[in-house]
């Protein structure tokens, strides 16, 4: 069973997951990988590898995307949340929720930047109605949607898929972007950047009448982005259809030009999403954080991101290339 210890120094959760240590992992060192002689988990006809399928589409007679049960979960079950203190120090609580694996292609050598407008758009499509899910259960507070691509984000499988972490509770991280929302005048601060990049424009990547890329003014790692659609909602499961669409069209642009300007980067992408039962102020989002430098100490000392590649350099040079299907 999985569980949540409170770090006392900066009131943040950690889960503790003893049973993801057993993962098999296909971005083993390759001596090792060579001999693994499995099937990859996500490949068509290897179905049988992971759980039934909690939602699936289909296209040309098989499946296209799926969405699966997580065999090793960081948080699962039902139990409500319920927070033990073991002593005057140590706080501990039941990692109770729900994690699922988003296989949005069946292609092993496929990825975000090789879907098509209709397959980029029914994958939001699958997260929404994901989403909306996972608001339905009472003991899920908080719904996180991350894609990790290459060794080095943390992917464990080299199929591209994404993951949904419904948690019990809220992160630090969520709630602080919540307080910045109730700051900001009026609470569009997200809107408010938008207007303000737009009569600048030096670190925009892309623009259309739905979303935005932009390299934000404060990119805490080099090439780092920012989309952001231009219809104000709290929650990804309460937008329009054509503000999913184009989200899902400009994640996959902007990693076509990652890719195009850079290679193939891992990257980390995370959607932000209003808790599921708050009704303040806020506006969704995803972040796109490429891998190409490493935290070191003082990033980790301090919580302040050294980022050697401005913003503005970094959003000139991915506006300048074209992102290929």
């Amino acid at each position: 069973m999985s569980q949540m210890r409170l770090n006392p120094l900066n009131g943040r959760w950690v889960t503790i997951v003893p049973n993801r240590a057993e993962r098999p992992s296909d971005f083993a060192p390759r001596r090792q990988n060579e001999d693994l002689g499995r099937p990859c988990p996500f490949c068509p006809g290897n179905e049988e590898e992971t759980a039934p399928a909690v939602e699936s589409t289909e296209a040309d007679g098989r499946w296209s995307m799926k969405v699966v049960p997580n065999l090793y979960p960081a948080f699962d079950g039902d139990d409500p949340f319920s927070v033990h203190h073991l002593g005057p120090v140590h706080v501990q609580a039941e990692a109770s929720g729900i994690h699922e694996v988003f296989v949005y292609t069946p292609e092993h050598e496929g990825g975000l930047h090789l879907l098509d407008d209709d397959h980029a758009a029914e994958a939001m499509f699958i997260l929404q109605r994901r989403l909306r899910e996972h608001a339905s259960h009472p003991f899920v507070r908080y719904t996180q949607i991350i894609v990790n691509h290459g060794r080095e984000a943390g992917a464990s499988i080299a199929h591209p898929h994404g993951q949904l972490l419904g948690l019990p509770f809220v992160p630090g991280e969520i709630l602080e972007e919540e307080r910045a929302f109730a700051r900001f005048a009026g609470g569009h601060l997200l809107t408010t950047t938008v207007e303000a990049e737009l009569a600048v424009g030096e670190r925009v990547v892309m623009v259309d009448d739905d979303v935005m890329v932009l390299c934000p003014f404060w990119s805490g790692v080099p090439y780092e982005m920012l989309v952001i659609p231009r219809q104000q909602e709290p929650h990804l499961q309460d937008a329009s259809d054509q503000s999913l669409a184009a989200v899902g069209r400009a994640i996959r642009d902007a990693v076509g030009r990652l890719n195009a300007t850079l290679g193939d980067v891992a990257f980390n992408l995370g959607f932000h999403s209003a808790p599921h039962q708050h009704g303040g102020e806020y506006h969704w989002h995803a972040h796109l954080w490429p891998q190409i430098t490493t935290q070191a100490g003082f990033e980790r000392g301090t919580g302040v991101m050294i980022n050697v590649i401005a913003p503005e350099v970094a959003a000139a040079s991915m506006r300048g290339v074209t992102a290929s299907i």
